[in-house]
């Protein structure tokens, strides 16, 4: 008797383990186009987001939830890195539209730091991707304001790119 007991108790544990396994089972969603990354250590992902070259050669590149927006712009679309806070050529900047005192945050000459750095331009399919991070500085910090955002671990894939807008 104590065989079929034995052999019992291996079914069952085995029949609970292929449970526990085909409950682990997960949908796996892919974000792709994406703009995303950690606003002071939360995560933060765009809702919508774009890219476009201005008429005087700007790229821009942003991503918006709700009433915030990240915006990147660089001189060209060319891949490689650009480094933030050494000119107004090359400048990250966050702002929130409802928030008390609309502060915007931003990188340019001498002010904040960080990079951008685009890793594929594809011509072909008109979408851009890469990475970014920064530290940007409140414009209009008073007492008690804070008075810089990091953005680390920022990534922008996929992005649809429009050659030119006349703005």
């Amino acid at each position: 008797m104590p065989q079929i007991h034995d052999f019992m108790k291996k079914y069952i544990y085995l029949l609970l383990s292929v449970f526990v396994f085909a409950s682990c089972t997960e949908d796996v969603k892919f974000n792709t186009p994406a703009f995303q990354g950690l606003k002071d250590n939360v995560f933060w992902r765009s809702q919508n987001y774009t890219a476009y070259t201005k008429i005087n050669g700007d790229l821009i590149i942003e991503g918006g939830l709700g009433a915030e927006k990240v915006s990147l712009k660089m001189p060209s679309p060319i891949p490689q890195t650009y480094i933030l806070g050494v000119n107004d050529q090359v400048t990250a900047s966050y702002s929130d539209v409802f928030a008390n005192t609309v502060p915007k945050f931003t990188t340019g000459t001498n002010l904040g730091n960080g990079q951008i750095v685009i890793t594929e331009f594809d011509v072909k399919n008109s979408t851009i991707s890469g990475t970014f991070r920064f530290t940007a500085v409140n414009e209009n910090a008073g007492d008690g304001e804070k008075s810089e955002l990091h953005f680390t671990e920022g990534v922008f894939y996929k992005i649809p790119y429009t050659p030119k807008v006349n703005f």
